[in-house]
């Protein structure tokens, strides 16, 4: 009897909860009858709105047919249009950069050249200078210094040529008789078939080479004209950078302006730390090797040096290209051994740049993956030549700033219509 009440209990709780559910649908009890269905038709009409309510239907589909579809074959179709237009944007972002990369590249050398001399007009601007005249400052300092430096290279190199000159048709006499003699017994006839074979292809490609030089002369109009727009850019960043990015930010809406102003402001940090520190690794690599080069009495050790400080702008690759230029030079001046010693200085140079300098110097701030740099450096080349090549690798630094400042979740320590842009910012 205990056992039946306890039952009867539990069977009214569940039937009292399922009429507050839904009373329309709640089971009934056995025995009570409801007055407002009728008895004989009641299962029947149950029974047709199972028959003809519609199959669930997954929630990552609209409709019936695409739940014949393999859920795998719908994630990766999902994937592919969304990848596929992502490409065509990119592809059109490209095309309209290379349309007017004449206008992009020298924007974005200025803003490198910005980076690496606002510390410079922070300084003057500290002692009281007016925010132009410190701006002018800085900047006629900085072409003079280089106007310098490249003057005294070509100084240096016009002097040396004739007797590099002599020595580089030594070197190629001693080449003809090593040939001759040595294990390959090169004969007269056939070296004088290889150069008369030489002779053909260089007149053969004149046309070539004629075409060449023309094309020369309208990139040397547009490099006047990119250092024309360099000049002005670099001017305007350092005097106005502040003014200018905060009305970039007010073109945003109110709610995303002090995440993109966080962004901005990070990532300008970023690019003068990574300007700072690259000059500063590529002046030690110059120096380093330009004391090899001066202690073993090769020719041009100023401006091999200074090749050396401009390759190291390009990570990796620039400065063993410029290191390479060293080793020649050593080798048709004084030979094999000395060849072998300043290739030995340029690697370890290139070690201790690699392994102590750059995570030194640069810290954990800027540090990029080596394949993202190598990939970097790749389609910058391929895109806009050594140009591209310069501003691949500071590019992906920004980017990369970037995207972690905008992913993080952070609670913002301004409202966001009341933005504040550090005045050091571009």
């Amino acid at each position: 009897m205990r056992g039946r009440l306890r039952r009867a209990y539990e069977s009214g709780r569940e039937s009292a909860r399922a009429r507050q559910i839904d009373p329309e649908e709640a089971p009934e009890e056995p025995g009570i009858a409801s007055p407002s269905a009728p008895g004989p038709t009641a299962p029947s009409e149950v029974t047709r709105k199972v028959v003809d309510q519609p199959a669930a239907v997954h929630t990552s589909t609209i409709s019936r047919d695409d739940e014949d579809v393999p859920h795998g074959l719908r994630i990766a179709a999902a994937w592919s249009w969304r990848l596929i237009v992502i490409g065509i944007v990119t592809w059109g972002l490209l095309r309209i950069v290379g349309t007017i990369r004449i206008v992009i590249i020298p924007l974005a050398i200025a803003l490198l050249l910005s980076a690496l001399l606002a510390p410079a007009v922070g300084w003057l601007l500290r002692a009281r200078f007016p925010r132009s005249l410190a701006t002018g400052v800085v900047l006629v300092g900085g072409l003079a210094t280089v106007i310098g430096t490249l003057t005294l290279v070509v100084n240096e190199f016009i002097q040396g040529v004739p007797e590099l000159s002599e020595k580089s048709s030594q070197g190629v006499r001693q080449i003809q008789n090593w040939l001759k003699t040595g294990p390959l017994h090169v004969s007269d006839n056939q070296l004088n078939h290889y150069i008369d074979e030489a002779q053909t292809w260089i007149t053969g490609n004149s046309r070539t080479f004629t075409t060449s030089a023309l094309s020369a002369t309208a990139t040397l109009a547009e490099v006047l004209t990119g250092i024309v727009l360099v000049l002005f850019a670099t001017f305007f960043f350092l005097r106005d950078g502040a003014k200018i990015w905060r009305f970039l930010v007010r073109l945003l809406p109110v709610a995303a302006r002090w995440k993109v102003d966080d962004a901005g402001r990070a990532s300008w940090a970023t690019l003068g730390a990574y300007v700072r520190a690259t000059v500063l690794v590529a002046f030690i690599d110059a120096v380093g090797i330009g004391i090899f080069l001066v202690i073993f009495n090769v020719p041009f050790p100023f401006p091999l040096a200074a090749l050396v400080f401009l390759g190291a702008f390009i990570p990796i690759v620039g400065a063993a290209l410029s290191g390479g230029v060293a080793v020649l030079v050593a080798l048709v001046d004084s030979g094999p051994v000395t060849a072998l010693i300043i290739l030995g200085a340029v690697i370890g140079v290139q070690q201790l740049e690699g392994h102590v300098l750059q995570p030194l110097i640069m810290g954990r701030a800027v540090a990029i993956h080596p394949l993202a740099v190598i990939i970097g450096i790749a389609g910058g080349v391929v895109l806009a030549g050594i140009t591209g090549a310069l501003v691949a690798v500071p590019l992906i630094a920004v980017l990369n700033t970037a995207i972690r400042r905008l992913a993080a979740r952070t609670v913002p320590d301004t409202p966001p219509d009341a933005v504040v842009v550090a005045s050091q910012a571009p």
